[in-house]
C-alpha cells in the first residue's frame, strides 16, 4: 500500500468543520474524503489492518480497500450506530470488533458482513456525566488474542478472557487508587473517582503478556496481572504534562511506547513522548513541534519506524518520516476541529 495517513475529526452540528481527510504520499495539503461516507461524516476511529482501513462513523463501521480513497458501510445492526473504537483480532483479520455507545461492543467472524452484540456489563463506578458512556477504545493481548480490554469514557476498563463471549470489570483497584488525594477528580459528576474512570486508551504489548498499559485523564498506568490490580508510571516525573490522551505500544519494537500528553481535554498545549522500555522512562519526542491543542491520537506506520503521525484537537496535525529526526506541520482545512482518529498506513 501506499504512504498514506488518514485523519478523522467529529464536531457534530458543525456543518464541514468535521469528515475524513487523506494525506498521499509526497502531498502538503490534506483531501476531504466523502465517497461512500455517510453526509457529513464524524469520525472517531481509525485504522489500518493489512491492506484495508476501518473508520468508526455517527451510522457504524466503515471499511476502504483502496488506501481511504472510498468506503463501504459495514451494516452494524445498532439502534445507535455511533461507532467509537474499531479493532481486529490480532492474527485473524475476519474477526473484528466495534465498540459503540454505552458498554456495547459488536462483534463480526466474516469481516463485517454479519454482527453479532455483545453484552459487557456496566461497571462498578460508571460516571453519568451528562452524556453516553462509549467504548473509547479496545485492545487484544497479542500472545494471547481472546484477552481482550475494553475502556470507557467514563466508565473504567472491563476485560473478556474468552473472546467476548463473557465480561468481568478490571475497576476495582482503580477504584481504590481513586482514593488519593492526587488522584481525584470531578468535573462533570459528583464522583471524586470520576478522573480515576476517565479512560482514553489501551496498550498491551506482545513483549508483556497479560501486562495492560492505561490511559486516564489522570496519567498513565500499568496493570501486571491483567487489571486485576493497577499501578502509576509516574509521567509526571519526566512531563509537566500529565493528561493523557493516548498510549500505543510499536508495531516494530514491542518495548516502545509512545504517549500523547497535555494539559486537560481543552487546552492550549500538548506533546509527544516515547519510552524505550514500556514505561520505565521516557523522552519528549515531537522535537520543535508547536502543539497548540490537546494532542488526541498517535500513529505509528504499519510499514515503517520512522513514520510517525499525530492528531491534536485543535485541528493541528504533525508527523515525522525519519524517527523524530524532523518534522512537518499541516492544518486540517475548511477550520476543521474535534480530531479523534489517525492512521498511518
Amino acid at each position: 500500500m501506499d504512504r498514506i495517513v488518514l485523519a478523522g475529526a467529529a464536531q457534530p452540528g458543525m456543518k464541514h468543520r468535521q469528515g475524513l481527510f487523506r494525506l498521499a504520499d509526497g502531498a502538503s495539503e490534506w483531501q476531504r474524503v466523502s465517497r461512500g461516507l455517510p453526509a457529513e461524516p464524524e469520525i472517531r476511529a481509525l485504522g489500518f489492518v493489512g491492506d484495508k482501513a476501518y473508520a468508526g462513523t455517527q451510522a457504524g463501521p466503515y471499511v476502504s480497500e483502496d488506501g481511504g480513497e472510498s468506503w463501504r458501510s459495514l451494516n452494524l445492526p445498532s439502534e445507535d450506530r455511533t461507532t467509537w473504537s474499531v479493532m481486529a483480532r490480532p492474527g485473524d483479520p475476519d474477526t473484528l470488533y466495534a465498540g459503540t455507545t454505552g458498554t456495547s461492543v459488536y462483534r463480526s467472524t466474516n469481516a463485517g458482513a454479519r454482527w453479532e452484540r455483545l453484552r459487557p456489563p456496566v461497571p462498578e463506578g460508571n460516571c453519568d456525566m451528562g452524556f453516553p458512556t462509549r467504548v473509547i477504545r479496545m485492545t487484544a493481548d497479542p500472545s494471547a488474542p481472546d484477552e481482550i480490554y475494553v475502556g470507557l469514557e467514563v466508565g473504567g476498563v472491563l476485560r473478556s478472557l474468552d473472546g467476548g463471549d463473557t465480561w468481568e470489570s478490571c475497576n476495582a483497584d482503580l477504584l481504590r487508587l481513586a482514593g488519593e488525594e492526587h488522584l481525584k477528580s470531578a468535573i462533570g459528576s459528583d464522583m471524586e473517582s470520576e478522573g480515576m474512570m476517565d479512560t482514553h486508551s489501551l496498550a498491551v504489548s506482545p513483549a508483556l503478556p497479560g501486562t495492560v498499559f492505561l490511559a486516564t485523564r489522570m496519567g498513565l498506568f500499568r496493570s501486571d496481572d491483567r487489571g486485576e490490580t493497577w499501578r502509576e508510571l509516574g509521567i509526571g516525573n519526566y512531563s509537566p504534562l500529565t493528561y493523557a490522551r493516548d498510549v500505543t505500544v510499536s508495531g516494530h519494537d514491542p518495548k516502545v511506547l509512545f504517549g500523547a500528553f497535555s494539559k486537560a481535554a481543552t487546552s492550549d498545549a500538548g506533546s509527544l513522548w516515547r519510552s524505550a522500555d514500556l514505561g520505565g522512562t521516557w523522552e519528549r519526542f515531537d522535537r520543535g513541534v508547536d502543539v497548540n491543542s490537546t494532542l488526541m491520537i498517535v500513529a505509528e506506520s504499519a510499514s515503517d519506524p520512522d513514520r510517525v503521525w499525530c492528531g491534536a484537537r485543535g485541528g493541528r496535525t504533525f508527523g515525522t518520516e525519519d524517527g523524530g529526526g524532523s518534522w512537518s506541520q499541516i492544518e486540517l482545512p475548511d477550520e476543521v476541529e474535534g480530531v479523534y482518529a489517525m492512521a498511518a498506513a
